[in-house]
């Protein structure tokens, strides 16, 4: 099998994409801080933000494809350590691109929907981007040196994402289980939209994207729903108490980074390929019993 280099998997999105690559690639995972058991997985800690560490990598390697999910993704830390969270966000990924480009081999990254101000959805890949926070106007930055070093980058958006994680890692909705299981209040805010998929069905995306897309590409899936239409579905999916879950508006509540109220995105593109979400009510059912 060939060998797939996989950035930040003992990220919530990498650690996913693992699970999957390993039945079609020779996968090789890099983390930084927090090593993961992953089974068929090669790993190797990693400082992304160091090009002759990453060189050394790709020369031990000799990958055929790269997929970059490692990130610093909380808004909120980026909004307060811009520095700090760009050298991950942007100097890693541009390391990376201009490795793939030496190596000739693809290169799969993953972007957010946060690079939108929430103004004009539904969000198509040809609209103009527009960061309200730092964490989207790094992504646009890595976007835009990535495809000027490397045409041939595959520029994965990804929408909010929620399932399975690995240990010392999350989705959005593990603080939420808790939450409501400890029959605490938590409460979800009504005019923030998104169009989220599970980490399994990213991940597939992501592989579908690497083989069958140059440029950018929007990987959402077929629902816009408010966080707290999410939080009540997901709560009746999975039987969890709902009497405390209560609703909230963004300005409700004070946060570092600001937030778009409407990133939904278009991914009929993807769609057309190929790239198949289920319905939220699906993907949260097979959840059951493992989240």
């Amino acid at each position: 099998m060939k060998k797939l280099l996989v950035t930040g998997v003992s990220g919530f999105l990498g650690w996913n994409l693992c699970q999957l690559a390993k039945q079609q690639w020779q996968v090789y995972g890099t983390y930084f801080s927090k090593l993961v058991d992953i089974p068929d997985t090669n790993l190797t800690k990693v400082d992304l933000r160091d090009f002759q560490e990453l060189k050394r990598l790709f020369e031990q390697i000799q990958p055929a494809a790269v997929i970059h999910t490692a990130a610093q993704s909380n808004p909120n830390f980026c909004q307060i350590h811009p520095e700090e969270s760009y050298l991950i966000n942007v100097t890693a990924s541009l390391n990376i691109a201009r490795l793939c480009t030496d190596y000739s081999i693809p290169c799969a990254f993953t972007s957010t929907d946060l690079v939108f101000n929430g103004l004009n959805p539904t969000y198509r890949e040809t609209d103009p981007v527009s960061p309200i926070n730092h964490y989207g106007e790094q992504k646009v930055i890595a976007e835009q040196g990535m495809l000027e070093l490397n045409p041939k980058t595959v520029i994965c958006r990804m929408p909010l994402m929620f399932g399975i994680a690995p240990p010392g890692a999350s989705s959005f909705i593990q603080p939420f289980i808790k939450v409501l299981r400890e029959r605490k209040e938590l409460s979800l805010f009504t005019d923030e939209f998104r169009t989220p998929v599970s980490g399994q069905t990213a991940a597939s995306g992501l592989l579908l994207a690497l083989e069958k897309v140059e440029g950018i590409i929007h990987l959402g899936g077929k629902e816009r729903v408010s966080r707290y239409e999410f939080g009540r579905l997901m709560a009746d999916v999975l039987e969890l108490p709902q009497e405390k879950l209560k609703s909230c508006l963004q300005k409700d509540v004070p946060m570092a980074a600001p937030r778009p109220s409407d990133v939904s995105l278009d991914s009929s593109k993807a769609f057309a390929l190929g790239y198949q979400p289920l319905s939220l009510r699906e993907e949260l059912k097979k959840l059951r019993g493992k989240v």
